[in-house]
């Protein structure tokens, strides 16, 4: 007799599909839950992410303070009735972000009034680690995602601001996260995308590596293939992350990428998604890059395939990932990969050399070195990247870990049953 399927709440504080990767991970790990038979609800805080069949969404309204169209509105009197929304306005208005910490209580407050029979089997989070999450363990089985020790973005923030007013800024912007570690260390049950991941929440966030389980992610397919009716353009090197966040390495990228014109001054640089800011602009400037460079804009799932099957190799120069999404979707696409052996990066792409090359994090000359070696050599970059699209079909798909996320719910379902 096959297993019962389970009520899945599934709580995302961001659903945001273009922008991070909690969208992402929303989306591909419900999808393949319900695939399971599983009933799956996304409740989300705006932006509200983009499901696919069988997935349904409740929506939780927050002030959305930071919604471009509305960018830090004046809520209303009656709004800041409710002390959650008067604790998110006031947070925000004085440089911090409250979001996850408000989405948890929000949530938590929901789920008191639920009836029996809408009640759930499972929780999942999705990194909010806000207080409220303490209150819904003692009443349903609850599993958190923490993808990576976000301490380890702040460090690197902080490091990069160039001024004590900046470094107040940073500080006080991720001041939620004393109580985000206070939480995460007494939940029951931490899954996380990499052994490198579980290391640094073991050691920043204080969580007993006994509570931990890895579920590596994993990328779609049939979106992320081959494209041999696409030809690929010489010298064209491809990255897919934020320019304006020091935590991914744009800038040492910048740097290799002027030593690889010097010697190639046809190549070009193609950056998925928005234009820097001023100051990433003027760097590009100063390196006589201007016009080699490109920037996108934002683009779905397929036409970042597309832009992958047109490039000539691809470059992850991250000074940290807890796992490393774009390297794994350049190796589904048969993209030969140059990536630093910054956090989890070396679990995705491997350390063989088969299917990537990696260098030192935060070394522009390593760089590139590697991605010119790569591009005077066309017959290894094909060999990569078929052996890369091999190891994720192995390694990293979407069905895979939602079998894996439901024996872990199945355990806490167990545990609390006999306790």
């Amino acid at each position: 007799m096959p297993p019962t399927p389970l009520r899945i709440c599934f709580l995302t504080y961001r659903g945001n599909p273009h922008c991070g990767g909690q969208g992402v991970y929303t989306r591909h790990l419900t999808r393949e839950l319900a695939a399971l038979g599983h009933v799956v609800d996304v409740w989300s805080g705006p932006p509200y992410p983009r499901l696919d069949g069988g997935v349904s969404l409740r929506r939780i309204p927050s002030l959305d303070l930071w919604n471009p169209e509305a960018f830090f509105r004046r809520p209303r009197f009656a709004e800041l009735r409710d002390p959650i929304n008067l604790v998110e306005w006031l947070s925000t208005i004085t440089g911090g972000f409250p979001e996850p910490i408000t989405f948890s209580r929000r949530v938590a407050r929901l789920h008191r009034r639920l009836p029996p029979a809408a009640r759930y089997d499972v929780v999942h989070d999705n990194q909010c680690l806000g207080d409220g999450l303490l209150e819904l363990q003692r009443r349903v089985p609850l599993l958190a995602t923490i993808h990576h020790a976000i301490t380890i973005d702040r460090n690197i923030a902080f490091e990069a601001a160039q001024t004590g007013f900046q470094r107040i800024g940073v500080n006080r912007w991720y001041s939620f996260i004393p109580k985000q570690k206070r939480v995460a260390a007494r939940l029951n049950c931490v899954t996380t995308v990499s052994r490198a991941s579980a290391t640094d929440i073991e050691r920043e966030l204080g969580v007993d590596r006994r509570h931990m389980r890895i579920v590596e992610n994993g990328v779609d397919l049939d979106v992320f293939r081959p494209q041999p009716e696409v030809e690929r353009r010489p010298d064209v090197i491809i990255t897919t992350i934020s320019a304006t966040a020091p935590l991914k390495g744009f800038r040492f990228l910048l740097e290799a990428f002027a030593a690889v014109r010097a010697e190639r001054p046809r190549a070009t640089l193609k950056v998925v998604g928005q234009d820097g800011h001023k100051a990433t602009n003027r760097r590009i400037a100063d390196l006589g890059l201007t016009g080699a460079v490109q920037f996108t804009g934002p683009l779905n799932d397929h036409e970042i395939a597309r832009a992958y099957a047109e490039a000539t190799l691809a470059v992850v120069p991250s000074l940290y990932e807890g796992f490393g999404l774009p390297a794994a979707e350049a190796m589904a696409c048969e993209v030969a990969v140059v990536s630093t052996r910054a956090g989890a990066l070396p679990e995705v792409v491997g350390t063989d050399g088969e299917a990537g090359v990696l260098v030192p994090p935060a070394s522009s000359k390593d760089l590139a070195t590697a991605i010119g070696q790569l591009l005077d050599a066309p017959d290894r970059r094909r060999t990569m990247g078929i052996a890369g699209r091999k190891r994720v079909q192995s390694l990293f798909t979407w069905q895979r870990a939602a079998e894996r996320v439901t024996e872990i719910y199945r355990e806490l379902i167990e545990r609390r049953r006999t306790c």
